[in-house]
């Protein structure tokens, strides 16, 4: 596994190895925990951003609400289906 450093505050540092102590857990073991869970948190938007037809639709959205386009309401949205 390579290694990286990562920059954080002396502060947070300082009690993330009061609590490892606490835990008898290596600091390294908890990041990469707490990156984990960060991750999986951020999955929906990780796939979002991998389709590109998605992407295109969200930047379209971005342009048209920036020009001031009146978007769709609720009710609209609602009965697409029910064509």
């Amino acid at each position: 596994m390579r290694t990286v450093d990562v920059r954080i505050p002396e502060e947070l540092r300082d009690k993330l190895k009061i609590i490892a102590t606490l835990e008898k857990r290596d600091m390294k073991d908890i990041l990469s925990e707490l990156i984990d869970d960060y991750i999986e948190r951020h999955k929906e938007t990780l796939e979002i951003l991998s389709n590109p037809k998605w992407v295109e639709m969200i930047k379209q959205g971005k342009r048209e609400a920036e020009q001031g386009v009146k978007g769709k309401g609720l009710n609209a949205l609602g009965n697409r289906g029910s064509r």
